[in-house]
């Protein structure tokens, strides 16, 4: 009997497999170690091979496509309905045999390694900014005991770290002042972490047409114009830009029953970070239009009189990701909408 569809769970050490022929009927069931994976299916015909969206899963499927296999990723939640029983390797490899072969099935592209690197860059600032924010919350919680008050924002946090690594604190016991500086000297070299990662995206950003292009979009900086630039390989395969803005969870979730349709608040599905980032753009963009409203689009301000202000920002995201989708499919950069005549 021949292979022809092939589920394989990854994890660390042990991959399970589950290979079934044309008929449906269950041809392997083992567990490989890590070294095994190769071996094995360079000895099989070509056959489909289906893996979970992880981590990991890109680069197996860039080994065994080379092993001339067609390897298709898919989201997890999709192969979670497929599940039989109990949660063990042997049923998750099973279900993702079986999910694969679903002709309604969704799938996610392979990244290349170029794309995995660029990616990479994004991960590791996320983590530097996160360090960073945890990094003075804590200095300002300390001072605060001692009835020292730090003015918001990352200058002045900055500022007052430079100022005590350099002694310059005579209001603080000495000891106290010994922990407070040991944390601004680490402020100091997650901050000149985070300069080089930047410049290694801006640098990254100036060679990438398409990433110079998403900048054009109010609301979209580098960061964010690298990272749907790096994330989205394949934007064709979304029917329309709502279809995108529903793949990072910016639509309503939608409630129908008896005929009635109800929409509630939107789905938080898909790619946290890029949602995160063009809701964090979409907010700098809401502040400006508060503070010069014929700076930005006439639609912005005029919403803003109706509608709470985060409606507004998460409405302004999910306009944005269809703009986005736009340029991405058919080219070009952004055009500010024509003014309509009073």
């Amino acid at each position: 009997m021949e292979i022809t569809t092939v589920g394989i769970d990854l994890a660390k050490s042990i991959f399970q497999v589950h290979a079934v022929d044309a008929a449906g009927h269950v041809v392997v069931r083992k567990a490989l170690r890590r070294a095994q994976v190769v071996p094995f299916f360079a000895k099989l015909p070509r056959c489909l091979v289906g893996i979970e969206a992880c981590g990991t899963s890109h680069h197996w499927a860039r080994e065994l496509t080379k092993l001339g296999h067609e390897v298709r990723l898919m989201p997890p939640a999709y192969v979670k309905p497929y599940v039989k029983r109990g949660k063990t390797d042997a049923n998750d490899a099973a279900a993702i045999c079986e999910a694969v072969t679903r002709p309604s099935m969704r799938f996610v592209p392979v990244k290349s390694t170029e794309q995995q690197a660029a990616l990479a860059l994004h991960r590791t600032r996320d983590l530097l900014v996160k360090q960073r924010t945890q990094l003075v919350n804590m200095i300002r919680g300390l001072l605060a005991e001692f009835g020292i008050e730090m003015a918001r924002g990352l200058r002045h946090a900055l500022e007052l770290a430079a100022r005590l690594s350099a002694g310059d604190a005579a209001e603080v016991p000495p000891l106290a002042q010994r922990v407070v500086t040991g944390l601004a000297d680490q402020i100091g070299a997650v901050q000149i972490q985070l300069t080089r990662l930047e410049k290694e995206l801006l640098a990254w950003h100036r060679e990438n047409d398409l990433s110079q292009r998403l900048a054009t979009i109010p609301g979209v900086g580098i960061v964010s114009a690298t990272a749907l630039a790096v994330s989205v390989s394949e934007p064709v395969r979304f029917r329309s830009g709502r279809q995108f803005a529903a793949s990072l969870g910016l639509t309503p979730l939608q409630n129908c029953s008896g005929g009635k349709e109800r929409l509630g608040r939107i789905s938080r599905m898909g790619d946290r970070y890029l949602r995160r980032l063009l809701v964090v753009g979409m907010t700098s963009l809401i502040r400006r239009a508060k503070a010069t409203p014929t700076s930005v689009d006439p639609r912005l301000p005029a919403l803003l009189q109706r509608k709470p202000v985060r409606v507004v920002t998460v409405a302004a995201a999910n306009r944005t990701a269809r703009v986005a989708w736009a340029i991405m499919t058919r080219g070009g950069t952004y055009r500010a909408p024509a003014a309509t005549a009073a």
